[in-house]
């Protein structure tokens, strides 16, 4: 059964209310012209692709879009530096992806740094760039970070794409934690975090079509409601989504009052309100999306009202 719009729109409400109530937690904490730890660059990066989502698919309404345009507004200002930040990981890292990949969503949302783009420039030129060691998912999506920022792949994406788990389409028992997150990466990135369904391959959208609502429901049975959002997501973006009424209920039911999505499980129990947020952002980020693409693919499916 297709789950009704409202259900799915409302778990991306709270989730975006929560993020934007907790985003003093994204900020770095850096002296000046210091260089931050890169793990803490992540989050920023995912809260990009996930608001330029919103507006993109067009699903928001007018509370749900100022924060989110709020939320973008600080982490490109406050938490990057209007791109400074990036700049100096740039330049400390030259080989390091990590900053052309949150730059990416940003620079797509309209937000530019020129000598950012003149470090990564100076970085590609190098042989040692394209000899980088990956896994396969990553080397898929540095690719197509590349792409999106108007690059030239270091590796062909169909190249890429034949590497990858999801790629060789394996015996779809063998799927466990870590390469159901593999499977789901390789989705977002071939299909542009959701912008182009129409790009991920027909094998490997059939092989998903056969095979993603035992995943689901294997997840959903597990309580492991972060990979859950990740394959709700994956989900959207196939030619057919399934959007199955009883999935979403479960994954909505396991949603905070406050809006967070804990990662598995209950809610987790932590004094501390920065190491609170460290445990819950990257699930709540995830409902956040899954929300957004699921409410667009459920009211594209609506019948056309009478002209």
């Amino acid at each position: 059964m297709t789950t009704r719009p409202q259900l799915l729109h409302d778990v991306g409400v709270r989730a975006l209310e929560w993020l934007s109530d907790h985003r003093r937690h994204f900020r770095l904490s850096l002296e000046p012209g210091e260089v931050p730890d890169l793990g803490r660059l992540k989050p920023v990066g995912e809260l990009a692709v996930i608001g330029t989502a919103l507006f993109r698919e067009g699903v928001a309404g007018s509370r749900q879009a100022r924060l989110a345009r709020e939320l973008l507004d600080f982490a490109w200002e406050e938490v990057l530096e209007g791109g400074a930040v990036l700049d100096r990981v740039q330049r400390d890292e030259p080989l390091s992806p990590m900053p052309l990949e949150v730059y990416a969503p940003f620079r797509g949302d309209g937000r530019r740094h020129p000598g950012l783009e003149r470090g990564i420039a100076h970085g590609r030129a190098l042989r040692s760039w394209a000899a980088l060691e990956m896994l396969p998912v990553r080397r898929l999506g540095f690719s197509v970070t590349e792409e999106r920022a108007g690059l030239s792949p270091s590796l062909a994406i169909a190249e890429a794409t034949r590497r990858t788990w999801l790629g060789q389409r394996p015996e779809p028992w063998t799927l466990g934690y870590h390469i159901g997150y593999d499977v789901t990466h390789t989705v977002f990135h071939l299909t542009r975090w959701g912008s182009r369904p129409e790009a991920l391959p027909s094998d490997l959208a059939d092989y998903l079509g056969l095979w993603l609502p035992t995943w689901l429901e294997d997840w959903a049975e597990r309580g492991h409601w972060d990979l859950l959002g990740e394959l709700l997501v994956v989900d959207a973006c196939l030619p057919q989504p399934a959007l199955e009424e009883d999935v979403w209920r479960r994954y909505a039911a396991a949603q905070d009052g406050s809006g967070a999505m804990p990662i598995e499980g209950g809610m987790p129990e932590a004094a501390d309100p920065a190491e609170l947020f460290d445990l819950l952002h990257h699930p709540t980020l995830v409902a956040a999306f899954a929300s957004v693409m699921a409410t667009s693919r459920s009211l594209a499916a609506l019948p056309a009202g009478p002209a």
